[in-house]
């Protein structure tokens, strides 16, 4: 299917009555030159009501919709439990695709997008839209630039609170079924993706998931203590349960301290690093100076419409969007390691096991 890069991109829309649609229609109404053509969705009267008033053909079924439409990028925003099984026929189909997050409920899933993709030779893109915020980006180039030195240790706070109202507001919120996981499918996917993006992937995950506050299936508390490769310690945890502090990031490394708190960047930089200043001194109590920069750095960098303008970015210049498969794979990796290690009692080396993952995963649906 050839790319009409001439007179803009021709989109679909698989999950067009979900709420989380109307941003990404609202960003491709600013995208120049990007034409809807068709959307498809199983709630037939919200979705074809939506379809009506952007005057394109409706489906019940994407695949029918494939086979009749002809589009350069698929949109999925169903329910995560089904971005696989739809991105895999969307690529086979030859188009392109963007999923919403997460990339999908269990690493096995991923990969088979991922490879979906590769075999297919189109790109597989996932909506991680906060790697274009202005203080990630200017988090990521610190980091790149060797700033921090070393990273020594990761520290990982998110606070997203959520009523029982929120929960009940539809039947597939907090289930096995409907989410594939609590706070670290819904809530968790974007932070988790910050921590993997400037910090890496851990290397070792002694996770922690527990219903603690809410009448409902999956977990609404986790945390994880992490090793990374270099041996550094990390430690993070996320709460629906929980209200009343920012959501942090904090990396402290060997030369500096990096640290965000919601849209606010500040970096601790030592007069000395710690491992020269720990071998020279000659003073016991002693310790580096310290100054500190404060960045603050508001905005989303384009929230949904920068996701997009990089997607056809990367199609026209035949390379790799900011966030493909691979590396949203990271920060699903990292949540099935948290709730498999929680289950089985003991700490995991990452890659999991993708075997006992889903098994697990089978078995709490079916629970």
């Amino acid at each position: 299917m050839e790319t009409q890069t001439s007179v803009g991109m021709r989109y679909a829309i698989v999950g067009c009555a979900a709420g989380i649609a109307v941003t990404h229609l609202e960003a491709l109404s600013r995208l120049p030159g990007a034409r809807i053509v068709a959307m498809a969705d199983i709630a037939a009267d919200r979705g074809a009501a939506r379809a009506a008033e952007h005057n394109c053909p409706f489906f019940t079924d994407h695949r029918a919709m494939l086979a009749s439409v002809e589009t350069d990028i698929v949109v999925i925003t169903t329910p995560h439990p089904f971005h696989a099984p739809i991105a895999v026929d969307c690529l086979a189909a030859g188009v392109h695709v963007l999923a919403e997050k997460p990339l999908a409920v269990s690493v096995g899933d991923g990969d088979t997008m991922i490879a979906a993709a590769e075999q297919c030779q189109r790109i597989l893109a996932v909506n991680f839209q906060q790697r274009f915020r202005p203080a990630v980006e200017r988090a990521r180039q610190i980091i790149a630039a060797g700033e921090l030195g070393e990273i020594m240790r990761v520290l990982m706070v998110e606070p997203w609170y959520r009523t029982g109202a929120y929960y009940r507001s539809a039947g597939w919120r907090g289930t096995w079924k409907g989410e594939g996981g609590g706070v670290l499918m819904n809530q968790g996917p974007h932070p988790l993706d910050l921590l993997c993006h400037l910090a890496g992937l851990p290397t070792k995950v002694w996770g922690w998931a527990r219903t603690r506050a809410h009448t409902i299936e999956v977990e609404d508390t986790a945390q994880a203590m992490l090793e990374f490769a270099n041996g550094a310690p990390g430690y993070l945890t996320i709460s629906t349960a929980e209200a009343g502090l920012e959501r942090r990031l904090q990396i402290v490394g060997d030369k500096a301290v990096l640290e965000l708190v919601e849209n606010t960047l500040s970096i601790r930089r030592f007069s000395q690093s710690q491992s020269e200043f720990r071998a020279t001194s000659q003073e016991m109590w002693a310790s580096p100076k310290v100054e500190k920069e404060v960045l603050d750095l508001p905005g989303d960098g384009g929230g949904h419409l920068a996701v997009y303008m990089d997607l056809e970015a990367a199609i026209a210049e035949g390379r790799r969007p900011r966030c493909d498969g691979r590396e949203a794979l990271m920060s699903l990796e990292l949540a099935n390691a948290i709730t498999l290690s929680s289950h089985v009692g003991t700490p995991l080396t990452l890659p999991i096991d993708r075997a006992a993952y889903s098994q697990l995963l089978d078995e709490l649906r079916a629970s």
